[in-house]
């Protein structure tokens, strides 16, 4: 935005538009016409007060010319150049047959010393706001100077003249002038809203990627030599059990290094990113984790089952599409309901929901009511940060959670994950070259 001075026949043409959209047609037209009347009637009060005028043009002259002002202003908001001429034009002939023949258009001793037309300060608060500065200002001077009468300075008139045409355009330039200066106050204040934030974000970030490559040198170092030992061990060992066991422990290793890149990648990504990625999502580029690699949430259900808790499985779609991550995830957030389930709602009945799709995959673990009072050793073993710390691991990967409990007086753990990890990684694999 640009100076509250700098004002351009552009900005009054968005002016006009902005009136026309905000007020209406009817409505400013129904103004009109109540100025209108109203002055109308002021004008028929004042001639008929006033002395009549003398000569050709009949005794009311100057009341026929008022109300052919009064009328012209009903064509304003559409000609405003037009009713200002007509203004422009009766004034200019008072003036002069106030000269050449004194009576004829007003009259002699008028009640009103006013020489422009009553309407005149509706006028020039139109013409200010719908034309361009240089055609307001060019008729609102020649009104000024010709209802003044400079020439003829009056304590009745020049003033009068000067408070109906100046008056009403210094306050309208001042009205436009405040709001566009609190309208600048405004953007200025949300664009350093919007700084601080891109600060706070930056921050943020800058704190990601030094932990990003913490885990990046220290665990990916790591891990790799575990792999590759376990995989020597299970070339080089002649016993069936041991190669087993290395081939166990190479595709363990094998999927934690997976993991471990899906994460530093979404601790490398902004949230601009992230949120782009989430918005257009596409295919997951790299490995992904196949059932017999990623926990199986049913493991725990089955565990759950064996040790006397009713646990019903609702299963929809195939999870063969997930990263080794995002399946993680879920088996936490299963893990993690079933356990707050066995510790604070003993004997109730626990209904786990999962939904698989194509795009990602929807978990719900509902339980009733505790039909008895919890075990309370295993109610306070707990350290109280198991469902934030959950919810801080699926706003990592891009997901969604809810937690809270249910109107009969259960409880309730809702997540919504995607089927891969949006990080700015896969987003340069996936774009087009």
């Amino acid at each position: 935005m640009g100076p509250v001075s700098d004002v351009t026949p552009g900005t009054r043409t968005t002016l006009r538009e902005h009136l026309g959209t905000r007020v209406g047609p009817k409505h400013e037209l129904a103004t009109l016409l109540s100025l209108a009347v109203i002055f109308g009637a002021l004008d028929v009060v004042i001639s008929i007060n006033s002395h009549p005028t003398t000569g050709w043009a009949g005794p009311r002259a100057d009341l026929v010319l008022q109300l052919v002002v009064d009328v012209a202003v009903l064509g304003l908001r559409r000609f405003p150049k037009t009713v200002a001429g007509i203004a422009l034009a009766v004034t200019f002939v008072t003036v002069l047959a106030d000269g050449l023949a004194p009576g004829l258009l007003s009259p002699e001793d008028p009640a009103s010393p006013l020489i422009l037309p009553r309407i005149t300060p509706v006028i020039v608060i139109f013409l200010v706001r719908l034309e361009s500065p240089r055609v307001a200002y060019a008729f609102v001077g020649a009104l000024a100077i010709i209802g003044s009468e400079p020439w003829a300075p009056s304590w009745t008139i020049t003033p009068v003249g000067l408070l109906s045409t100046i008056g009403p355009a210094a306050v309208v330039l001042y009205l436009d002038a405040r709001k566009q200066l609190l309208q600048e106050l405004r953007d200025r204040a949300e664009r350093a809203e919007r700084e601080t934030h891109l600060l706070a974000e930056q921050a943020r970030f800058e704190e990601r990627r030094r932990l990003a490559a913490e885990m990046h040198d220290v665990l990916t170092h790591g891990l790799s030599l575990m792999v590759l030992h376990a995989g020597a061990l299970g070339i080089s060992s002649k016993e069936p059990d041991v190669r087993k066991a290395a081939e166990e422990i190479r595709a363990r290793g094998a999927m934690a290094l997976d993991e471990l890149r899906d994460l530093v990648g979404v601790l490398n990504t902004t949230s601009a990113d992230l949120s782009e990625r989430m918005a257009n999502p596409s295919p997951r580029t790299g490995s992904a984790g196949s059932p017999d690699e990623t926990p199986d949430p049913s493991t725990l259900v089955a565990e759950s089952v064996a040790a006397g808790i009713p646990v019903e499985l609702d299963v929809e779609g195939e999870r063969s599409q997930m990263s080794p991550t995002i399946a993680r995830t879920v088996h936490r957030i299963v893990q993690e309901a079933l356990t707050n389930a066995r510790k604070h709602a003993a004997g109730a009945e626990i209904r786990v929901e999962l939904r698989y799709r194509p795009d990602g995959v929807g978990i719900r673990v509902v339980n009733t009511p505790p039909r008895r009072q919890p075990d309370e050793v295993l109610a306070g073993s707990g350290s109280g940060l198991g469902l934030s710390s959950l919810r801080h691991r699926v706003e990592l990967v891009g997901g969604t959670l809810q937690a809270g409990p249910t109107p009969d007086g259960g409880f309730r753990i809702a997540a919504d994950l995607p089927a891969y990890v949006p990080t700015t990684e896969n987003r340069q694999k996936t774009a087009p070259r």
